[in-house]
């Protein structure tokens, strides 16, 4: 029996009445071919059976058209929303993702980085970065550029998508002083991260320009967890006369602070106006549904990966990208009780 010959580049090519290099840059995704001509070559391409030999368009291209993605873990919702926009767009590009955990260890993280690496992938993404700016120094030995995505540790790095904690969190607390809340704390987040200081400043300049002093007894800090939000909570329970509204790190902080003010029969809002950040699924799905702050995570991972595969393909990227978050206002906060 004559086995059937494999369909090449240039029978799709001959078929779909375009040049060779029209179907090679749109099996790519290339943005320099039309949408309804990659629509024509993948069409025909499907139909003709016709697959792409990564390993021949490597050796052609030196490109494996795959990137890294370095995550903390892949059970915090946050990477969901963010590697679904991140494939969103290298499907788009014709990239394939390889998915890395770190666990919030910076040690780990570089050990994932070298790992990516050695797997001859064309950029890394790295979500949360507990390394940071060292990658400036790491650069020029690993020959592949790095983006990195809401990026943990002080200080700047070249490329970078982050959202505006600072601007986010004042916009949270002026909702509450707007509200007619005076006494406001804030449950942070203990490691120490550059979200946390970021989001404390926008705290204090939003009460500051109230003409309200922060109270250093209602700034607590917390590991994020819905466990020690309970317990951050308790310690502003025992204040005696302590706030009446808490300005949260996250959302899982917050979900701790509401669990205790229901065990406890504190009314929320009433006793208490509980806002977070991040917006993930379960916030509105809480009882009552929790105002928070959106980051658009989806957007951020998109605009992480157009960044990353710019900069592979050696176009002038814009180097630094921030992103606005929204403040989502739900029933967990109200105006003050008199």
């Amino acid at each position: 029996m004559e086995s059937r010959r494999k369909v090449s580049i240039k029978d799709v090519a001959r078929e779909a009445g375009v040049s060779h290099a029209t179907v090679s840059r749109a099996l790519r995704g290339s943005p320099l071919i039309s949408p309804p001509t990659t629509a024509l070559v993948h069409q025909t391409a499907e139909r003709m059976g016709y697959t792409v030999n990564a390993v021949a368009r490597s050796l052609v291209t030196g490109r494996t058209y795959t990137i890294g993605v370095v995550v903390t873990s892949i059970a915090d919702p946050f990477v969901g929303g963010v590697i679904a926009g991140v494939e969103d767009c290298t499907n788009q590009r014709g990239y394939s993702t390889i998915l890395a955990t770190c666990h919030a260890d910076p040690e780990i993280e570089k050990r994932m980085v070298a790992s990516l690496r050695e797997r001859n992938v064309d950029g890394i993404l790295v979500t949360s970065s507990r390394v940071g700016e060292e990658y400036s120094l790491m650069l020029a030995g690993m020959r592949v550029p790095i983006v990195l995505l809401n990026n943990q540790r002080p200080g700047d790095y070249d490329y970078s998508v982050t959202i505006d904690n600072t601007g986010s969190a004042r916009r949270a607390v002026e909702h509450l002083l707007q509200l007619g809340h005076r006494r406001i704390a804030y449950i942070g987040h203990a490691s120490g991260y550059a979200s946390d200081r970021d989001r404390r400043q926008g705290y204090e300049v939003a009460l500051r320009e109230a003409g309200l002093k922060p109270n250093h007894a209602w700034t607590l800090l917390a590991d994020s967890s819905p466990e020690s939000g309970a317990q951050a909570a308790a310690k502003l329970h025992a204040l005696g006369e302590g706030p009446t509204a808490i300005f949260c790190y996250n959302d899982l902080t917050a979900l701790g602070v509401l669990a205790y003010a229901r065990e406890q029969g504190l009314a929320v809002p009433g006793t208490w106006s509980v806002v977070g950040f991040d917006d993930l699924f379960l916030s509105q799905h809480l009882f009552p549904p929790l105002t928070t702050v959106r980051q658009p995570m989806f957007e951020m991972g998109r605009r992480a990966a157009e960044l990353l595969l710019g900069l592979i393909a050696g176009e002038e990227s814009q180097a630094r990208v921030q992103m606005a978050g929204e403040l989502i206002v739900r029933q967990s906060t109200g105006v003050i009780r008199a």
